[in-house]
């Protein structure tokens, strides 16, 4: 994240506090060879305990399942883990064991599975190795055992095998863990849906049961009556301290009229209200309204606090686009923000899509200070007021929608690109000039026949492997696109 700006947010909005992931850790080997070879048990239990503290420093919660040396204590470890509820079982193979010690914890926790064997060092010294030594190195025996019996039992195999102190090992865990952060935060997530879809965009109809089968979260739908009651109640003192904020964390254009930030602030205040109130993950929103009457003005004044609270780790999105607050959400808890985006122009002399909205966006991702601009109309919406304008900063992003097959089942879509710097529109929009190394009307028509809606997050870093990673611990298809 650009560094000037993210000081400013990061002083001045505290992120939503969220449920930590949890990761279930067993480790084990098989119980004939203790007796055998009396020092390699704990031998290998200091290997435990280094993977152990490795976890311990990830922003997850461990619950331990212990060692487990026979099938009867692989399946006390399962009713342990099961109990737990974790986000992802991760399997340690610290020297050979058998698939019926294992089989119990893939079957019972209701838990993905991770298996990882990491030998002690890069290699053996052969000449000081004898059968105990070696020992602790075929773990990897295992490996395609577990494989082979996971695939009979249909299980999904997951595996990561390397040396103890293995950087490429540790960041391919890592991964997986931030896998499980997604998992763990889609299962237990509130999505506001506030009220009604924008006529004519088939598109981002979403059923919504199928958020509830298919990720574990819920769908609190709402009215736009549950904000006005908020909205009317604010003082203010507290709009006087939402304006405050907004010149501490914005830049005003001259084109800002005070009225309409004030109404902004109000809508503002009222919107951490209702959040709250609901305890909310995310938010959808759409509300046409008519003639300047209340709810056309609250759905005009969201903005400025929806942008607020996607800054917090609150991702909301305008156009009642639901799956696109769920992929915003999902880009958030990855640590790359997601900002709600749409396709504005291509630029076919510098070989880029030009990409944004005129709605919330993700302000810790922005490449400068974000600007509030006033619109005396919103294209394509009623009503008037303050909106956003800024780029996403330079570097690697990643675009990435949820997307909805004709069996209603949801598909991951990602496509890796680079934001690149030159001229942006000047209308109150999130743009940003996006290359993805390939002609730009060939990368719209690839995006384009993937099944991903007109609305995506945009989010920093390249992101692909995370994002098939969560895909593959929710049981969600993933599709990567390039032109």
């Amino acid at each position: 994240m650009n560094a000037s700006n993210t000081a400013d947010v990061d002083g001045l909005l505290t992120r939503r506090a969220v449920r930590q992931s949890r990761i279930g850790l067993v480790a084990g080997g098989l119980g004939a060879y203790w007796p055998q070879f009396p020092g390699l048990r704990p031998q290998l239990e200091e290997s435990v305990g280094y993977v152990r503290s490795r976890f311990e420093q990830m922003d997850a919660e461990v619950v331990d399942g212990g060692f487990i040396s026979d099938a009867g204590e692989g399946a006390v470890a399962a009713e342990k883990l099961r109990v737990a509820d974790p986000d992802l079982v991760v399997i340690f193979l610290t020297t050979y064991l058998t698939a019926s010690m294992v089989l119990p914890i893939a079957q019972r926790t209701g838990a993905p599975v991770l298996v990882i064997d990491l030998q002690p060092t890069t290699s053996m010294n052969h000449a000081e190795t004898g059968t105990a030594e070696w020992l602790a190195y075929c773990g990897q025996c295992s490996v395609p055992e577990l494989g082979n019996v996971f695939r009979r039992a249909g299980i999904e195999f997951r595996s990561v095998s390397g040396h103890l102190k293995d950087p490429h090992a540790w960041e391919r865990i890592d991964r997986w863990v931030a896998a499980a952060k997604v998992r763990g935060r889609m299962r237990r997530a509130r999505h506001g849906l506030m009220g009604h879809l924008y006529p004519g965009m088939l598109d981002v109809s979403t059923d919504l049961t199928l958020v509830s089968s298919q990720f574990g979260s819920h769908v609190e739908v709402l009215e736009f009556d549950d904000l006005r009651t908020r909205v009317a109640a604010v003082t203010e003192p507290e709009i006087a301290d939402r304006v405050a904020l907004a010149r501490q964390v914005f830049d005003l254009d001259d084109s800002v009229d005070p009225v309409d930030l004030a109404w902004g602030a109000q809508v503002s205040v009222g919107l951490d209200r209702l959040v709250e109130d609901f305890d909310l993950d995310s938010l959808a929103y759409y509300h046409r309204g008519l003639d300047g009457e209340i709810h056309e003005r609250l759905g005009a004044g969201m903005i400025l606090g929806a942008s607020l609270l996607t800054a917090r780790g609150v991702p909301c999105a305008g156009e009642y686009e639901l799956r696109n607050s769920l992929a915003m959400l999902i880009a958030d808890t990855l640590g790359a923000g997601g900002s709600f985006t749409e396709i504005q122009a291509l630029n076919f002399d510098d070989d880029v899509v030009e990409m944004g909205h005129d709605g919330p966006a993700h302000l810790q991702i922005s490449e400068n200070k974000p600007l509030l601009r006033g619109l005396g109309v919103y294209h394509g919406k009623r009503g008037w007021g303050v909106s956003v304008e800024f780029d996403v900063e330079s570097g690697p992003v990643t675009t990435f929608g949820v997307g909805q097959e004709r069996d209603g089942s949801f598909v991951f879509v990602a496509s890796e690109g680079t934001v690149v710097p030159g001229p942006l529109l000047q209308i109150g929009n999130t743009t940003s000039r996006v290359s993805f190394g390939c002609h730009p009307g060939d990368w719209v028509d690839a995006w384009s026949a993937s099944g991903v809606d007109h609305h995506w997050a945009l989010a920093t870093g390249h992101r692909a492997a995370d994002l098939r990673a969560a895909a593959s611990l929710l049981g969600i298809p993933f599709r990567l696109v390039t032109a």
